[in-house]
């Protein structure tokens, strides 16, 4: 059965090239790029143990860090699942407009594999999106995301602090405006908590107003949502939605020729799934099977130094903080998340990175109960691109 997947994602893959390498009756940009990049991750969990196939031994989840258990863990993990690869086309049509698209996969979180033999992980969908004129159709990064990443070596580096979300959306930029629709899901804690309730059952898209702006000195954005929370169980006799909303600002400041200094806050009422990697959930049922929305702040903060033109370093410090009504959640869901790391990275050659990184990172629960990791990674990472213009 996995034979077959992998048959199907190869078929998939000549079949996508074909269609871009066939645009010949235009002018077409066609790139091909991505990245080899291999992990070696050692983890000291000094609350508790986790097993195989947790994706916290790949990269830092703050919702999966061990909390209140007697004893520690200690493993070790090698893995190459991050590596990428895109494919991209720019298009002059007829009427002088253009047709970019996108298209990127992965092999992360994958459940379909194993470290017993083979190691073989299927690809996942990251990006698949195209642009014509001031419009963006498909799935990439959320009009809502400030996509500005610490330079880490972790797969995030500090998803505690930030937006982190791809979904599909219609986008509409005009100028340092962008106004989107996106895709609307929301996540539930059940009364007293339990089991995450993924609802999605909303009846309205998310809707993202954001403006950016810049210059020699940087990139700076604020970008508001609001969204509608909505959980509907037509068999339980259960049918609530309630209002998200939010706020994120944040980008990047040059603070001389080579150095910068990273940041985003964001703040409001029922982001769930759109901050820390849905590390709080987006609202809360009550005993009368009514939705009440959970606020959050998170942010992060990373400074990026480099030593000289092959060697930097970067540091950055994030947090997470909820506002849970215990009453209704309980006490054992997340109310807290922070992490620091830092390290030194080798560059001999722009395509080429060899990196240490040091990580720490804790987890809170309402009760009060904690747990925390220490980890170090060595990575090595090859980026690789071609480009080829066919038509006329």
């Amino acid at each position: 059965m996995q034979h077959s997947s992998h048959r199907y994602t190869i078929f998939m893959l000549l079949l996508l090239t074909g269609l871009f390498l066939s645009a010949a009756h235009a002018a077409t940009e066609f790139n091909f790029g991505g990245f080899i990049k291999a992990n070696m991750i050692a983890s000291d969990y000094q609350d508790g143990d986790i097993g195989a196939g947790n994706a916290l031994r790949d990269f830092y989840l703050p919702g999966s860090v061990p909390v209140g258990e007697e004893g520690d863990g200690y493993e070790v993990d090698f893995h190459a699942k991050e590596s990428r690869f895109n494919l991209g086309t720019v298009t002059d049509l007829a009427n002088g407009k253009q047709v970019k698209t996108f298209f990127e996969m992965d092999f992360m979180l994958s459940d379909a594999g194993d470290e017993r033999v083979s190691n073989s992980y299927q690809p996942r969908l990251r990006h698949a999106y195209f642009t014509y004129d001031k419009f963006l159709f498909g799935q990439t990064w959320s009009t809502f995301m400030i996509v500005t990443l610490p330079d880490s070596l972790d797969f995030i580096g500090t998803p505690n602090g930030m937006v982190f979300v791809r979904q599909s959306q219609f986008r509409y930029t005009s100028g340092n405006w962008q106004f989107a629709l996106e895709n609307p899901d929301t996540t539930v804690t059940p009364y007293l908590g339990g089991t995450r309730i993924n609802a999605d059952s909303s009846s309205l898209p998310d809707l993202v107003a954001r403006y950016n702006f810049g210059g020699d000195w940087g990139a700076l954005s604020v970008a508001g949502i609001y969204r509608q929370l909505s959980y509907d169980v037509t068999t339980e006799n259960i049918d609530s939605t309630e209002n998200g909303y939010g706020i994120t600002f944040g980008g990047k400041i040059k603070t001389g020729s080579t150095d910068d200094l990273r940041f985003a806050v964001t703040g409001g009422s029922g982001l769930g799934r759109y901050a820390g990697l849905n590390f709080v959930n987006g609202a809360v049922l009550d005993a009368n099977s009514e939705l009440e929305a959970i606020d959050t702040l998170n942010g992060y903060v990373a400074y990026l130094h480099h030593w000289n033109n092959e060697w930097r370093s970067s540091f950055s410090i994030a947090a997470f903080e909820a506002d849970n009504n215990a009453e209704l959640t309980g006490t054992d869901v997340n109310k807290s998340a922070s992490s620091a790391s830092i390290n030194l990275i080798y560059s001999p050659d722009p395509k080429l990175t060899f990196g240490i990184e040091l990580m720490r990172a804790n987890r809170e629960l309402e009760s009060g109960v904690d747990g925390s990791f220490n980890r170090i990674q060595f990575s090595a990472k090859y980026n690789f691109s071609f480009s080829s213009t066919t038509g006329n």
